[in-house]
C-alpha cells in the first residue's frame, strides 16, 4: 500500500530514534497534534514558543502565532508563552556581542522560569522564521535552548513545514543547528502542492498517545501518500538537495553583492534557496521600509517574478523559488530586482 511504502520513504530520511509518523492535512493541523503529543506524553500542559513566529491559524496554533496580522479576536494562547526570538539583525543583541546565542537562551530560560511550574509540555520553533522575514538564529542558540527545554522535562518540537525537504540546503533544517528534535512537524513541500502534512516522533512519544483515539477522515489518503512518494523519489533522482545547497549559495552572494549598490538594502539572511531581503529607509535607525517592500512586490510580479512579503513590518522580501531553479533564474532574479531598486530609488 502506498501509505505503507511511504512512511518508510519518509522516516528513512529522519535520524534513526523518529521512527513514527502520523499524516494530517495541513502544517496547522500538524503542529496542533504535536502541541498535543507533547501534552499528553509529558503530563504537562506549559508550550514554549517564539516572538514572530508563525506556526498555523487554526484555534491552538494561532496560539503559538505570534505577530498580530494573523491573530484575530478569540481566546488562542491560554498555556503557551513566547519568548523573545533570537534576531541578530533588529533584535536586543547582534552577531558583534560576545555570547550572543547563550544571551537570547537565556530568555528561555527565564521565561519557563518565570511564567510556568518549571516543568513543560514542550517548545516549539521554525528552523529559520519564515513568516516573520526570513530571521535566521546565531550559531549554538537552539542547542542551547534544547538544554533548557529537556531540563523543564519539555519535548522539542521542530517546525520544518517551511524549512523541511532540502528548502535549506540541508535535507531537514534542524540539521543546520545540530539539534536532536522530539517532534518534528512537514508539510508545504511535502506533497508540491497536494494538501499533505505529517507529523514525525518517537515510538515512546507516539505510544503515550495511543490512550485515547485520534481519528482524521482523510489522514494518510492514498492520493496525497502517492504524491509524497514521489517528491522524495524525484529529490533524490534529481540530486534537489545539492542543488538547493549550490544555487542558493550563489543567490545569497548575488543578493549580497546587490546590497552594496542599494542602500535600501539593510540586511540579506538566509539558508540555501529561503533568503530574505530587509529593506530599510535608513541602514543606521534599520527604519523598515514597508512602501519600498510594496512597490517591489507588484513590479516584480508584472516582470514575471514571484516573490513575498514578510516581517512584523511587511518590509522583508522574501524568495523562496521552486527547488529546481539554476543559476540562469536567479540572474533573472537580481536583474528584476535591481530593476526595482532603481527604479523607485
Amino acid at each position: 500500500p502506498t501509505i505503507a511504502e511511504y512512511s518508510k520513504m519518509l522516516v528513512d530520511k529522519m535520524p534513526d530514534y523518529l521512527s513514527m509518523v502520523y499524516f494530517v492535512n495541513s502544517g496547522s493541523e500538524a503542529n496542533d497534534l504535536a502541541m498535543l503529543m507533547a501534552r499528553v506524553y509529558t503530563e504537562n500542559f506549559d508550550i514554549i514558543t517564539l516572538q514572530n513566529g508563525y506556526h498555523g491559524m487554526s484555534g491552538n496554533s494561532m496560539g503559538l502565532t505570534s505577530q498580530s496580522t494573523w491573530k484575530y479576536y478569540t481566546p488562542h494562547n491560554f498555556g503557551i508563552h513566547h519568548a523573545m526570538n533570537a534576531d541578530v539583525y533588529r533584535g536586543a543583541w547582534n552577531n558583534h556581542e560576545n555570547n550572543v546565542a547563550y544571551k537570547y537562551a537565556n530568555e528561555v530560560k527565564n521565561l519557563i522560569q518565570y511564567a510556568t511550574s518549571g516543568k513543560i509540555a514542550g517548545f516549539i520553533a521554525e528552523s529559520i522564521q519564515g513568516v516573520g522575514g526570513t530571521i535566521v538564529y546565531p550559531d549554538g542558540y537552539l542547542k542551547k535552548v534544547y538544554d533548557y527545554v529537556h531540563q523543564a522535562d519539555g519535548l522539542f518540537i521542530a517546525d520544518e513545514v517551511q524549512t523541511g525537504f532540502c528548502r535549506t540546503g540541508a535535507f531537514w533544517g534542524f540539521e543546520l543547528h545540530d539539534v536532536k528534535p522530539d517532534i518534528v512537524t512537514l508539510a508545504k513541500g511535502i506533497g508540491n502542492g497536494v494538501p499533505l502534512a505529517a507529523v514525525v516522533t518517537t515510538p515512546e512519544i507516539a505510544q503515550a498517545f495511543t490512550q485515547k483515539i485520534h481519528f482524521n477522515t482523510f489522514a494518510g489518503n492514498p492520493v496525497s501518500c502517492a504524491a509524497g512518494k514521489a517528491v522524495l523519489e524525484i529529490i533524490e533522482r534529481e540530486n534537489i538537495q545539492q542543488n538547493c545547497a549550490i544555487v542558493g549559495e550563489y543567490l545569497l552572494k548575488s543578493l549580497q553583492h546587490l546590497q552594496e549598490t542599494h542602500e535600501c538594502i539593510g540586511d540579506v539572511r538566509g539558508c540555501g534557496l529561503m533568503i530574505g531581503v530587509d529593506l530599510v529607509k535608513n541602514r543606521q535607525t534599520k527604519e523598515p521600509n514597508f512602501e519600498l517592500a510594496s512597490q517591489i512586490h507588484e513590479l516584480s510580479k508584472d516582470l514575471g517574478l514571484l516573490i513575498g512579503k514578510g516581517g512584523l513590518h511587511r518590509n522583508v522580501i522574501r524568495i523562496k523559488p521552486p527547488l529546481c531553479i539554476t543559476k540562469t533564474d536567479v540572474d533573472f532574479i537580481i536583474k528584476v530586482l535591481d530593476f526595482g531598486f532603481n527604479y523607485y530609488e
